[in-house]
């Protein structure tokens, strides 16, 4: 083998190099000149479909124009689909939203039920035929016509609510309203609506039409808390669906628009006419003559009366949201749909809380121009006892104890002293109440004046402004920004308590002008008779299936209690707070012979009043005021917010064993004079007048029928001196007995008779 030199290297890898660029090269020319030809070939060929002048700008520009809006219209809706498809990810999906739950009190008795009970024993062909005509001519015509979205029908109700200036009809499908039943919420969005399209679109491929109506027609909320038209024909006329006449039809296909407006056991009036409407469309869509809904016109429906039925429905819609999200939690493989629960509700100390805000509202709401109270009753344990979200269910279903977010004002203050207290200050700890200012705001007492040095316990007894202020200050000194971070600490305490709500930091946090919601603020007051710890709170006790066999029970799989803070601060807190209804700011939540202890509040202008409170049994949140925000007058947290307090736990603790609030001395038997003397909260108005029950109303109304009646009587007797005395003593009696069934709050005792 002869040796080759490096020369010969360099020059072979030339030659390679060389030979390899020649070939790139003529490939690449062939190939443009190949690319070149066919394009010519192309041109040549699409040449004989030229389209010039008018032709091509009346067809051809507009057709490319709308291919290439319609691809890229297409990319946007893919986008756009995304999250509708994601809700059908679910194999389960058509299970979804049939829970049906069946609620007992604490003690086992049956209160209510919620949720969808997919009645399969009722097939679609048994449904009564003037039902499904007129839920169809009422909400889709052109059902059995469209691909899920009716275009005629939503451009029909665009062009409809345009000329009327408002939403006059709706243009959803029967489809799009069972997607929106089955998978969204209510809320009114663009976004809601397309994800409703795309899946309305979705369902008609998975489901026969009859299917769909089925499935609409059986979970479809119908008001009263019922689903469905078999659930709504046996709650409103106590019949099955089956045997429902033309009428009762009618009304019950006026309920798909608004269920909570055309409910017959709310407002009849109401009912009928928007029945009247759907008998109305019967005739245009052609399912029916004039004559033939003219029976139905003549003799309309009549519901069971249910006026006399008080369920918790506040408490019930809770308690149904908490059980979906337990369900959520057990097991994939668990597929038992039919609950029923053991919830904390006391039907009692629920009736009580009723009647308590009612009877305040009746007699001083329109003094104080308040038109809305909530109320939240817990234990120690977290269970809640009673639960009232506003004055009328049937009115309003919005729940002002767990949805509506209001100012705390000076009931958030426990929760800055609780962060004194931890932080080294002592009850006894004084502070000078003097002007302060943050930046340009300068908080303000109540009368614009100040008293000097007071301890913590004299200043939150009295409610004072300035000094959770230079508390929240002096909890950050050595900072960059003392009040910032004293701030801070003061919402990483009130977490702990479980105030989940947002609370941004400003400079009037500490005095509550972040909001919270009368539930969650309520049981966060636990913590202070609980010995530090902290509890969540909670409807349901315990979940059976519907055959008995036991599936959760809160003692054994809930939450268990947290130590958020030393039982020594929490007595402390306790202490403190006691003077609050001894001498302070509410003095009209006293409770005989129970140690109690709270905090009132009261927010600007008045738009807020709230008492929170507990014993060493029960707490209790109750807050007044305007659902538009606007002010009441003058209404202060230590008047109808202390008063209602006091009658709600005077009858929670009837048959009750009476604990002590570690802190806090048992307290002294009072005076007649203790009595006569009650303050409101920041300084409120004089106590108001006993409370006339609606027992006692009632009972002084029929005590003036009476009176007229013995007016009559006596008439008729000076014409006839014979009638017999036995009428004057009778009525006598009878006047006597009403008058004193009134004057004792409504009850009544028999007589003792003579043998």
């Amino acid at each position: 083998m002869r040796n080759i030199l490096p020369s010969d290297w360099k020059k072979r890898i030339r030659h390679f190099l060389l030979d390899f660029d020649a070939r790139v090269d003529s490939t690449l020319f062939s190939s443009a000149v190949g690319a070149r030809e066919l394009y010519e070939r192309f041109s040549t060929f699409m040449d004989r479909f030229y389209v010039g002048r008018w032709k091509r700008w009346v067809f051809i520009e507009p057709l490319s124009e709308a291919a290439t809006l319609g691809l890229g219209g297409l990319i946007v809706l893919l986008a756009l689909a995304q999250p509708a498809f994601r809700e059908t990810a679910d194999e389960d999906w058509l299970k979804k939203s049939d829970l049906a739950v069946t609620f007992l009190d604490r003690y086992g008795n049956p209160i209510g039920s919620r949720g969808i009970k997919h009645n399969d024993s009722i097939p679609l062909e048994e449904f009564p035929d003037n039902l499904i005509k007129a839920t169809l001519a009422t909400e889709d015509r052109r059902f059995y016509d469209h691909f899920g979205i009716d275009v005629g029908g939503t451009f029909r109700a665009l062009v409809t609510n345009a000329q009327a200036g408002g939403v006059r009809q709706g243009g959803s499908s029967i489809t799009q309203q069972l997607a929106k039943n089955l998978f969204l919420s209510n809320e009114r969005t663009i976004e809601r609506k397309v994800n409703e399209a795309f899946l309305a679109i979705w369902l008609e491929t998975r489901l026969t039409k009859n299917e769909i109506l089925k499935l609409y027609l059986d979970r479809a909320y119908m008001g009263g808390g019922t689903f469905g038209v078999d659930g709504a024909a046996h709650f409103y006329f106590n019949k099955s669906v089956r045997d429902i006449n033309l009428a009762e039809a009618a009304m019950l296909a006026g309920l798909f628009k608004a269920p909570t407006k055309y409910a017959p056991h709310i407002n009849l009036p109401a009912a009928r006419a928007r029945a009247n409407q759907v008998l109305d469309n019967m005739v245009d869509a052609g399912f029916m003559t004039e004559g033939q809904v003219f029976g139905a016109r003549r003799n309309p429906a009549t519901a069971v009366d249910r006026r006399d039925e008080n369920s918790p429905n506040y408490y019930l819609d809770w308690a149904f949201d908490e059980m979906r999200k337990l369900v959520d939690t057990f097991p994939r493989s668990y597929t038992e749909r039919v609950f029923v629960v053991r919830t904390a509700i006391d039907m009692n100390v629920q009736h009580a809380a009723e009647e308590a805000i009612e009877n305040q509202l009746r007699q001083f709401g329109r003094d104080y121009h308040a038109t809305q109270a909530a109320t939240v009753v817990a234990d120690l344990d977290g269970g809640v006892r009673a639960m009232v979200g506003g004055r009328d269910y049937g009115a309003s279903q919005f729940n002002r104890a767990t949805d509506a977010m209001r100012q705390p004002g000076s009931s958030f203050k426990p929760y800055v002293y609780t962060t004194a207290l931890l932080n080294g200050f002592k009850p006894t700890s004084t502070i000078v109440d003097g002007p302060v200012c943050i930046g340009n705001w300068c908080p303000q007492n109540y009368g614009h004046s100040y008293s000097g040095t007071v301890t913590l316990t004299q200043a939150l007894t009295r409610s004072i402004n300035v000094v959770p202020v230079k508390l929240s200050i002096a909890l950050g000194k050595g900072e960059k920004n003392p009040a910032k971070a004293g701030r801070a600490k003061i919402v990483a305490v009130a977490r702990k308590f479980g105030i989940v709500t947002p609370l941004p930091d400003t400079p009037s946090l500490p005095i509550g002008a972040d909001e919270v919601n009368v539930l969650e603020h309520a049981v966060a007051y636990v913590a202070f008779p609980n010995k530090g710890k902290a509890v969540t709170p909670h409807a349901v006790l315990e979940v059976r299936t519907g055959a008995g066999d036991l599936v959760w029970r809160y003692d054994r799989d809930g939450p268990k209690p947290r130590q958020i803070i030393p039982a020594s601060v929490a007595a402390d807190m306790a202490g403190m707070m006691s003077h609050v209804v001894s001498e302070g700011t509410a003095r009209r939540a006293i409770l005989d012979g129970i140690p109690a202890a709270g905090k009132t509040g009261t927010t600007n202008a008045y738009r807020d009043a709230w008492f929170v409170g507990y014993t060493g049994n029960f707490v209790c949140g109750v807050w007044y005021g305007n659902d538009d925000y606007s002010p009441t007058n003058r209404l202060t947290g230590g008047a109808l917010p202390a008063q209602t307090w006091h009658d709600i736990m005077t009858a929670a603790h009837r048959g009750v064993e009476i604990k002590d609030i570690p802190g806090v001395a048992a307290p002294a038997k009072p005076t007649a004079a203790d009595s006569a003397k009650v303050a409101g909260d920041d300084n409120a108005s004089p106590a108001p007048p006993p409370i006339l029950t609606k027992r006692g109303a009632e009972i002084l109304v029929r005590v003036e029928k009476m009176l007229d009646e013995a007016a009559k009587t006596v008439g008729k007797t000076s014409a006839a001196p014979s009638a017999s005395p036995a009428a004057y003593s009778s009525g006598a009696a009878a006047f006597s007995e009403s008058l004193a069934a009134a004057t004792s709050g409504g009850r009544t005792s028999p007589a003792p008779r003579k043998n």
